[in-house]
C-alpha cells in the first residue's frame, strides 16, 4: 500500500484526526477524487458545486467538512429529493455520532418534532416535508451555516424548484452552500447563480458520465419477449439483481412476475408507505430479497453493495436517470453490469442516452430484433394540433383547385380580397336584363320603390298565419278599391296585419278595411 492510501491521506486533506480515525474503523481509508478535489475547498469556507459520477463518496465530501465547520450552537441542513436518500444521509451522520433529525414524508410529524426539540447538529430532510414545518413553524433555521442541495438536478426535476428557494431565503444570507450532483443542467446554474456566492465547481468526470467498470448491454427484442430474457438474465446471473421499471403499476406487475420465476423478490415505489420501502431496501442490503424491483426513486443515492446486474425494463423518462440507474452497480471498485432491454420503436430514446454518454449502445447477441437507426429523423406530423383533416387539406393544397367564392381554407370568408365583391355592389339585388350600377358612379344610387300591397303577395311574401281568426285562402276576399295602409320602410309587417315583431302570428285588429286578410266578426245568432 502506497503512501497516498494510508488512513493519513484525509488527515492530509484537512480532515480531524478523531474523523480520520473513525474512517479507519469503518475501512475507508482511500478518498476518491470528488472528495479529494471538494473537502479542501469545502474546508476553506467557499461555496462550490461538485460534478461527479453517481456511486463516488458524495456523501462523504460534504459530511466531512460540515462535521468539521459546525461550532456549537450552529446547524446544518442537507436537502435530497427522496426518502431513502434522505435516510441514508442521516444514516452516515449516526455512525460518526452526530445529533441528527431527518424530516421526509411518510414519518409521523411528532416523532420529528421531538428530534427538532433536541437541537439536532445536521437536519436531514426532502424539500416538502421541511416547507411543512416551516408552515407549522416547528423548526427554526435561523441558526444554520452551511446549507447542501444533494441531487439538485432531481430535486428540480421532481417540482420542488419553489420549496428549494422559499427555503433558501428562510435560512441566513451568511452560509455556506454546496450542491452535488451526477448531472449540472441550466436550471441548476441558475438556481446556484441566485443563492451561491462565488462558486468554484468542481468536475471530475463530465456531466452523464457513466462508471467505467460498468459494462453496458442493449437488447433489441419485441415488449412480449422481455420477460423470457428477463428471466434468462436472472438464471446468468447468481449474484443480487436490481430491476427498474418505468411505472409504479408496472414495477408491481414485474416483481409478481418475478416471484413466479422462483425468485425472492420486492418492491419499492411510490404506493409503498416508508415503512414497507424502508423493509424492502433492508432485505435487498441483507440478502433477504435477491431482485428488488423499482422506480425511478431507487436510481439515485440508494448505497447497496455487491449489486451484480443492473437491468432496464423499461427506459427511464430522461437520458440523465440512465446514468443514475446502471450507478447503482460497479461501486467501491467492483465490476458490474447493466443490460437495457428496448423494443425497435425506441431508436429515439436511445439516441438521446447515447448522446449523453456520447457513446454507441453496444448490441447484444441476445437481440431478436433490429433497432432502427435513420440518420434524419423526421419531425412527427402536426395532426395532434391541427388535426387529420385539416392536414389532409395541406396536404392535397397542390392539388386543388383555385377557390372562385373568396374563402381562405377554413371557409371564412375573406372580407378585403381585392376580387371580391364590395358591400354596395353585394347588396344591390340586380333585376334580369339591368345592369347593377358601379360603385363609384356619381348618381345616388337607392333602393326601387316597393310595389303597391294590392299588387303585393298576401303578407309581404312572407308565411301565411293559420290558425283561429284567420282567413283561408279559398275564403279570403279579393283586395278592393278602398283606401290603402302603407307598409313600413323597414320591410316589417305591423301587427295589425297578423305577424309581431317575435315572428308569432297574432289574431289581426278589426280596422274595417275589407281584404288583406281582414274577416268581419260573428256577432249574435245566426239567421236562417
Amino acid at each position: 500500500m502506497s503512501e497516498s492510501q494510508t488512513p493519513m491521506a484525509f488527515e492530509g486533506l484537512g480532515v480531524t484526526k478523531r474523523l480520520c480515525q473513525q474512517l479507519e474503523t469503518f475501512q475507508i481509508v482511500t478518498p476518491t477524487p470528488i472528495q479529494q478535489e471538494a473537502i479542501p475547498v469545502a474546508l476553506s469556507g467557499h461555496d462550490l458545486i461538485g460534478i461527479a459520477q453517481t456511486g463516488t463518496g458524495k456523501t462523504l465530501a460534504f459530511g466531512l467538512p460540515m462535521m468539521c465547520l459546525l461550532e456549537p450552537g450552529q446547524t446544518g441542513l442537507v436537502m435530497a429529493p427522496t426518502r431513502e436518500l434522505a435516510l441514508q444521509i442521516e444514516e452516515t451522520f449516526r455512525k460518526f455520532g452526530v445529533r441528527t433529525a431527518v424530516l421526509i414524508g411518510g414519518a409521523p410529524m411528532g416523532r420529528q418534532i421531538s428530534q427538532l426539540r433536541g437541537r439536532p447538529q445536521v437536519i436531514v430532510a426532502t424539500p416538502g416535508r421541511l416547507l411543512d414545518h416551516m408552515m407549522q413553524r416547528t423548526v427554526d433555521l435561523r441558526y444554520v451555516s452551511i446549507a447542501v442541495l444533494d441531487e439538485a438536478d432531481r430535486m428540480l426535476d421532481m417540482g420542488f424548484a419553489p420549496a428549494i428557494r422559499r427555503i433558501m431565503d428562510a435560512v441566513p444570507r451568511k452560509r455556506q452552500t454546496m450542491l452535488f450532483s451526477a448531472t449540472m443542467p441550466k436550471e441548476i446554474e441558475a438556481l446556484a447563480n441566485d443563492y451561491l456566492l462565488d462558486p468554484q465547481r468542481i468536475e471530475v468526470a463530465s456531466q452523464g458520465t457513466a462508471a467505467e467498470l460498468v459494462t453496458q448491454e442493449l437488447v433489441i427484442i419485441p415488449h412480449e419477449e422481455k420477460h423470457d430474457v428477463l428471466g434468462q438474465l436472472l438464471y446468468e446471473n447468481p449474484g443480487t439483481v436490481l430491476v427498474f421499471a418505468r411505472t409504479r403499476h408496472g414495477a408491481r406487475k414485474l416483481a409478481v412476475a418475478v416471484r413466479n420465476l422462483g425468485h425472492t423478490a420486492d418492491e419499492i415505489h411510490s404506493d409503498r408507505t416508508l415503512a414497507q420501502r424502508r423493509s424492502a431496501l433492508e432485505g435487498f442490503k441483507r440478502g433477504t430479497y435477491r431482485v428488488l424491483v423499482a422506480t425511478d426513486i431507487a436510481a439515485r443515492g440508494i448505497d447497496v453493495k455487491d449489486i451484480t446486474l443492473v437491468v432496464n425494463f423499461d427506459l427511464p423518462m430522461t437520458s440523465e436517470d440512465y446514468v443514475h440507474r446502471i450507478g447503482r452497480t460497479g461501486r467501491a471498485g467492483a465490476a458490474g453490469l447493466a443490460v437495457t432491454l428496448a423494443t425497435p420503436d425506441q431508436h429515439r430514446e436511445i439516441r438521446d442516452i447515447e448522446r449523453l454518454l456520447k457513446a454507441e449502445f453496444p448490441l447484444s447477441a441476445r437481440s431478436t430484433a433490429t433497432l432502427y437507426r435513420p440518420k434524419n429523423v423526421p419531425k412527427p406530423p402536426r395532426t395532434h394540433r391541427v388535426g387529420a383533416q385539416r392536414a389532409e387539406k395541406e396536404a392535397n393544397a397542390g392539388n386543388r383547385a383555385p377557390r372562385n367564392d373568396f374563402r381562405d381554407s377554413g371557409s371564412r370568408p375573406v372580407r378585403n380580397h381585392p376580387a371580391a365583391p364590395s358591400k354596395f355592389e353585394r347588396s344591390w339585388s340586380k333585376p334580369e336584363g339591368e345592369a347593377a350600377p358601379s360603385a363609384d358612379s356619381s348618381e345616388k344610387h337607392s333602393r326601387p320603390a316597393r310595389p303597391e300591397p294590392n299588387k303585393r303577395a298576401p303578407y309581404g311574401g312572407r308565411p301565411e298565419p293559420r290558425g283561429e281568426g284567420f282567413a283561408s285562402p279559398e275564403h279570403r276576399s279579393a283586395p278592393s278599391n278602398g283606401p290603402k295602409r302603407p307598409w313600413p320602410a323597414n320591410n316589417s309587417a305591423p301587427r295589425s296585419a297578423g305577424m309581431p315583431s317575435a315572428g308569432r302570428p297574432v289574431k289581426p285588429k278589426s280596422d274595417g278595411v275589407p281584404g288583406n286578410g281582414y274577416q268581419p266578426p260573428k256577432r249574435g245568432r245566426a239567421t236562417s
